[in-house]
């Protein structure tokens, strides 16, 4: 955990914190995580690693997971390399394009303090 936030007390849904869109690039396909409140992104970051991104799509994952932080917007940016069995019109898979990525990471959980597991609930 980074020194620059709070200690965390509880988890929440990525969902409850941050918006997402996925899409792809070939077969690579990217996920953007913009954070429904600026305080929200530091816990967003901090849970949010390439690594962690990369186990949570292991099953999809072929190469490394790249982040990228979009200032301006309170967003990060992911690219997850060949992820999308070819991509397009060569994939076999369900979602060759990597547009339910970005819903399924919604649901990772994120450690946050309560005070801001209970802001969500609003």
């Amino acid at each position: 955990m980074s020194d620059n936030i709070d200690t965390t007390d509880t988890e929440v849904s990525l969902i409850n914190l941050a918006y997402a869109r996925s899409g792809d690039k070939g077969d690579h396909a990217n996920i953007g995580v913009i954070a429904r409140k600026p305080e929200y992104l530091p816990y967003i970051r901090d849970s949010l690693t390439p690594k962690r991104v990369a186990k949570y799509f292991f099953h999809v994952v072929k190469g490394e997971v790249e982040r990228w932080d979009v200032p301006g917007i309170d967003a990060l940016n992911f690219l997850l390399r060949n992820s999308l069995g070819g991509g397009g019109m060569a994939s076999l898979n369900i979602d060759p394009q990597g547009k339910a990525y970005a819903q399924q990471l919604l649901d990772i959980m994120i450690p946050v303090p309560y005070k801001i597991a209970e802001e969500t609930k609003k």
